[in-house]
């Protein structure tokens, strides 16, 4: 192949740290290989983002268009639609002094796929366009179907046996209740169904579609949708250190919109057993109603296990009352609250059993690749999916159940947290996990399967710049 140093692509990520970091990691990938990469983050002066490494590549912003606009105020059909005429302006006159005063101007423009409208940005500066898409193949695959009226909503059960899709045969482990919040609930979120369905509204129109996976993880669904799709796998996107250790100093996603407790994560733990700790999450976005955080506090309470709760700030008001006074009063030590903290670090930390979680696409895949068990309870958008997939198919997890109002008590969380850490169960599952691990680091290792497709992408990119 021609050397890739010298060409220039440009990445655009969408301004939400689920979609910013899968990117910038790929971006990484990309800056090994030789490629000059240029990192686009749309978001207003106003907010504030944490640079921690991010040297091999060049990190650039443009505007969101929220700097005077109070953005908790519009819908989210008013907000989407301000952000992507925002955006579209703002990324149009980038690329403009782009070509003017780069020596290499960029020829490529990688976008994240829910933002389907950028590739209409890149063509009309001669640009080629790669979509990134940072959800599982089954779940864009399902939207996909649905996009193409393959699938009608409302969603309906096609045999007795509660199943919707039975093509490929894995899709047959999802009922009603385990598809994407946004087709299962068609009503509740008609903006964001009208997002993701758009990811497919141009896509034939982009020269490579990138998948945020690896072929292992998902091959039924891969090798089922490669006949359709001319995609690559290139996941799963976890800094180098945790999986193939190839990339020097890439320790780190490199930006956070929120800021890591990590001496104060690590120095707990360091004080934990080994395998004696959950730790809880849900994400930059998920957020749990009060009955809920109750019976979440109260499981966590009576749990023999210690605990390590990730709550958000926005989230601190639903915790019980006196809840943090009386861990501060606990003489065991037992949990630990905080804001915010770095996971792949807690995730990999030798103390840490069991991870609890949304089932976020990022937290999944980062649950896979360190080989940690998970006890799945998913919140909306794609982490029913993902948690029946962990559950059923994969195999590394359990699944809290909900009760008949929609709340999972504290009783059942504990059941479920005892059964992965001490539990029969547990063993397959762990041993299973660790399985899942050793593939996802074969992936992305040389000569494995997203390494192999991101080389064949960066061929493509040189070729084309030739």
């Amino acid at each position: 192949m021609y050397p890739a140093n010298g060409i220039h692509v440009l990445v655009l990520a969408h301004p939400v740290q689920g979609h910013i970091n899968p990117m910038l990691q790929f971006s990484k990938r990309l800056a090994s290989k030789g490629l000059e990469v240029t990192f686009l983050i749309p978001i207003s002066t106003k907010k504030s983002l944490n640079l921690v490494n991010a040297s091999s590549i060049r990190v650039e912003y443009i505007s969101d268009g929220f700097d005077d606009v109070e953005a908790d105020k519009l819908s989210i059909d008013e907000y989407l639609n301000h952000l992507r005429l925002s955006v579209s302006r703002s990324l149009s006159d980038f690329i403009q002094k782009h070509q003017c005063c780069e020596e290499s101007p960029a020829k490529v423009l990688i976008y994240d796929s829910f933002d389907s409208w950028v590739l209409d940005v890149a063509t009309e500066h001669g640009m080629q366009g790669a979509s990134f898409f940072t959800q599982s193949c089954v779940v864009s695959w399902i939207y996909y179907l649905v996009h193409q009226g393959t699938v009608k909503l409302p969603l309906k059960v096609v045999d007795g046996q509660g199943c919707v899709l039975s093509d490929p045969p894995v899709m047959s482990a999802l009922g009603l209740n385990d598809f994407p919040s946004f087709v299962a609930d068609v009503d509740k979120y008609p903006a964001i169904l009208k997002t993701v369905l758009g990811q497919f509204s141009n896509f034939g129109n982009a020269k490579w579609l990138l998948f945020n996976t690896f072929t292992e993880l998902e091959e039924e669904l891969v090798n089922w949708t490669g006949k359709q799709w001319s995609m690559m796998t290139v996941g799963p996107t976890v800094p180098s250190v945790y999986m193939d250790k190839r990339l020097e100093d890439d320790t780190d996603y490199g930006l956070s919109l929120f800021k890591p407790e990590a001496e104060t994560c690590l120095r707990w733990l360091d004080s934990k057993p080994p395998r004696s700790t959950v730790y809880v999450s849900f994400g930059s976005l998920a957020s749990l109603g009060e009955d809920q955080m109750e019976e979440l506090a109260s499981g966590l309470r009576s749990m023999k296990s210690h605990f390590l709760w990730v709550v958000r700030e926005s989230e601190e008001k639903k915790l019980p009352c006196n809840f943090m006074q009386e861990l501060g009063l606990d003489d065991d030590n037992k949990g630990l609250v905080v804001r915010w903290c770095n996971q792949l670090q807690v995730l990999s930390h030798g103390s840490v059993g069991c991870f609890m979680t949304h089932c976020g696409w990022n937290s999944t895949l980062e649950g896979i690749s360190l080989g940690v068990p998970m006890v799945a309870m998913p919140q909306w958008t794609d982490q029913p999916t993902n948690a029946t997939f962990i559950l059923e198919v994969w195999k590394v997890g359990l699944r809290v159940r909900a009760n008949e109002r929609g709340v999972a008590t504290g009783e059942e969380i504990e059941s479920c947290v005892h059964e992965i850490m001490e539990g029969e169960r547990g063993k397959e599952i762990r041993e299973n996990s660790l399985r899942w691990k050793e593939m996802a680091k074969l992936a992305v290792d040389e000569g494995g399967s997203s390494e192999k497709n991101i080389q064949e992408f960066v061929s493509n990119v040189v070729n084309l710049c030739a």
